[in-house]
């Protein structure tokens, strides 16, 4: 979510965020530039925030965490991107920059369409922390032209924290109880508040004691109903499956109080497999009651250090979210690249280009190997394996990963859902691969860096089928 290190900031903040809105050059002829991944135009971006649909206008919006001064962590403000098709972006000003209370972390957006806070009927309100030396408190801001300008309350902060991480307000409208729900994180534990207004908060209870994976600080949650499930995402740094970030999930059972988990305590369940899926959250008013997830695509043991050279990070591609029944008859989460994502996918080619989207069949018989490689004998090796039941991306000869000795972690997942045959979806980009099974059964996310893009794919044990991007 972001560095543990307070940013320390007094006068500077009033000459920094006067430079704040100064226009950026989105540098495209960078080897590393993602082309269907939203990444700021320059400097350094970490967690979405406050995402919302807008019925009227149709547009995604999405705000992020920002350092618009450097392309490491550094004074964090929300910077703001809309899309119509969740594929192509367009940048606009900064929407919340630090002031007297603190820098602008994470956090989330409702549309308020009853006025219960009073600042308009269909106000766009965002809640987020403010964190300063003395703390981490929760503030507010609205606004009235769909969210591209905001005005934040004069009454801020409306909770004030009691403990070092007390942060990443999640917001939603509970129908069971007719208030508005914030999820929050508290170190090891959520807490949830309730409110009326949005400006007057009460504590209804915590979970997390014993649940799940403790190795770190936990942040950016979310609850959100899946079917007849609720389920609760958590964001933890470190302690992920390969080291560092990643975002775990609880499915249970939520009352209007109380989340109770259905979950065995000591079970860890993971949203994605990969190294470089954190800070996972989901949109506000997605149309169709559809669930839209999206996350940051990096990892913080090196994401000061990638290789890019005017801005650092991307997200990942939208992903659509339901539940399964795995074949221990455990629920689990569907992660499913979203039917924008889908859409960009062309005409078969038979050259591999360094933008693809790639289908492959492969055999439920028999483990097969997939290997993207280039000219310089670079590559990433990805193993179906049906004994072990496991999908293995190993990125160790990759390209470039001199930046950090944390990087070369080969990934697994278990497949959960024995196939006759086995169907992934592999989205390539210029420094990204994020693989699934068709069904929705897994998903695993690494970022890559070959110093020239993979043009060459083999297949062992099963077939491929190679499509170009149309964007």
């Amino acid at each position: 979510m972001k560095n543990s290190t307070l940013f320390v900031f007094g006068i500077l903040v009033i000459v920094l965020t006067a430079c704040v809105n100064q226009p950026a050059h989105h540098l495209t002829d960078e080897p590393f530039r993602s082309v269907y991944h939203h990444s700021p135009a320059q400097n350094w971006m970490n967690d979405p925030n406050g995402m919302f649909y807008d019925d009227a206008t149709q547009l995604w919006h999405l705000y992020y965490q920002h350092n618009p001064f450097g392309t490491t962590w550094g004074p964090m403000h929300w910077a703001h991107a809309t899309s119509t098709d969740l594929i192509h972006w367009e940048q606009h000003p900064i929407a919340l920059a630090p002031d007297s209370l603190g820098t602008i972390f994470s956090g989330s957006i409702v549309i308020d369409r009853n006025n219960t806070a009073g600042f308009g009927e269909n106000a766009i309100v965002a809640i987020y922390t403010q964190s300063e030396i003395c703390g981490q408190h929760q503030s507010i801001a609205y606004s009235l032209d769909g969210g591209m300008t905001f005005t934040k309350y004069e009454g801020n902060p409306v909770l004030k924290g009691d403990i070092a991480d007390f942060r990443d307000p999640k917001v939603f409208w509970d129908e069971q109880t007719n208030r508005w729900m914030m999820i929050l994180a508290c170190q090891q534990e959520v807490r949830f508040y309730s409110s009326i207004n949005l400006r007057d908060w009460t504590y209804e209870s915590s979970f997390g004691a014993n649940y799940g994976e403790h190795s770190g600080v936990w942040e950016c949650p979310d609850l959100i109903r899946l079917g007849d499930h609720w389920v609760l995402l958590l964001n933890i740094n470190p302690g992920g499956p390969f080291g560092g970030s990643a975002t775990q999930y609880f499915v249970g059972n939520w009352n209007g109080k109380t989340f109770t988990c259905i979950d065995m305590p000591e079970e860890t369940k993971w949203l994605d497999y990969g190294k470089d899926h954190y800070a996972t959250v989901t949109w506000h008013n997605a149309p169709n009651n559809r669930v839209v997830a999206i996350g940051w695509m990096s990892n913080w043991q090196y994401a000061n250090n990638v290789p890019t050279v005017a801005f650092r990070s991307q997200n990942t591609i939208a992903r659509d979210l339901s539940l399964f029944i795995d074949d221990a008859g455990e629920y689990r989460v569907r992660v499913t690249p979203s039917p924008e994502s889908m859409a960009i996918k062309g005409e078969p080619t038979k050259k591999l280009g360094d933008v693809a989207i790639i289908e492959l069949e492969m055999s439920g018989s028999e483990t097969g190997v997939i290997t993207l490689s280039n000219d310089k004998g670079e590559n990433v090796v990805m193993t179906l394996n049906v004994y072990k039941h496991t999908f293995t991306m190993d990125r160790t000869e990759s390209g470039d990963c001199s930046f950090s000795a944390d990087f070369t972690d080969a990934t697994t997942t278990p497949l959960f859902v024995k196939q006759d045959s086995y169907r992934l979806i592999l989205f390539i980009d210029h420094c990204s691969i994020e693989a699934f099974d068709a069904n929705g059964y897994w998903a695993m996310t690494n970022l890559v860096f070959p110093t020239k893009p993979y043009n060459q794919i083999k297949v062992q044990g099963g077939k491929a089928t190679v499509y170009n991007c149309n964007l």
